[in-house]
């Protein structure tokens, strides 16, 4: 609870900080509050949050493995969080509930900002996933910083029944070549049925006729233009 929501129960911040040193409220952090004997959920950490930051959604990896697409099974989730504006994670989650934040732009700002943004059908109302499409995209751009190639093409691989219209609209926005380039390349290795598509956008794109770079693991990406 934060520190509005109590004022809104007839609380004021003064006898918040009152309750909490009585033992009647635990202090988390400044202006966040939670009841004794209460439990964290991470769902339920992750939409205060969202209240917190608009703009935050679960993201990349994670986005596709809450939607059923996963190569391996961590012994401990590592959330992959994304937003508009820069912003460091609370401690008080990412002590519960191991996480990394960026604000990476893979997109224009003409994309509207809820775009291939969705909760679980059985999840909570107000914690947005990326969908399939967009997740895939989100992947991408990690590969070479936290995400490796060769786990990136085995999960692109598992993504079954993409859809085009879907992709078409976020790959027009998405500014990157490298992630374009690298959809491209990857549909077409793997004769993926969206790979006509991802391949005219990656004409249009433009760019020099390679992108090459290595990432922080040394893997070498090496992106020829169509």
């Amino acid at each position: 609870m934060s520190t509005a929501a109590l004022q809104a129960r007839g609380l004021s911040a003064f006898r918040a900080s009152a309750l909490a040193r009585s033992g009647w409220l635990v202090h988390l952090a400044r202006g966040v509050y939670m009841l004794p004997g209460d439990t964290l959920t991470r769902d339920g950490c992750l939409a205060f949050l969202s209240a917190q930051m608009p703009s935050l959604h679960v993201g990349s990896k994670t986005a596709l493995a809450w939607r059923g697409v996963r190569q391996n099974i961590a012994f401990r989730e590592h959330l992959s969080l994304w937003g508009d504006t820069p912003r460091r994670l609370p401690a008080w989650f990412t002590q519960r509930f191991p996480s990394g934040y960026q604000a990476t732009q893979l997109f224009d700002d003409r994309l509207p900002n809820a775009f291939g943004l969705q909760p679980l059908p059985a999840g909570d109302a107000r914690v947005l996933v990326s969908v399939p499409e967009r997740a895939m995209l989100e992947l991408l751009s990690d590969v070479g910083k936290v995400q490796s190639l060769t786990e990136t093409r085995e999960l692109v691989e598992g993504l079954a029944g993409l859809r085009e219209k879907v992709l078409d609209e976020l790959l027009f926005h998405t500014t990157r070549i490298k992630v374009v380039r690298m959809a491209a390349t990857l549909a077409s290795s793997m004769k993926l049925p969206w790979a006509a598509l991802a391949s005219q956008h990656s004409e249009r794109i433009g760019g020099g006729t390679r992108w090459v770079a290595v990432g922080r693991s040394g893997e070498r990406l090496d992106l020829r233009r169509p």
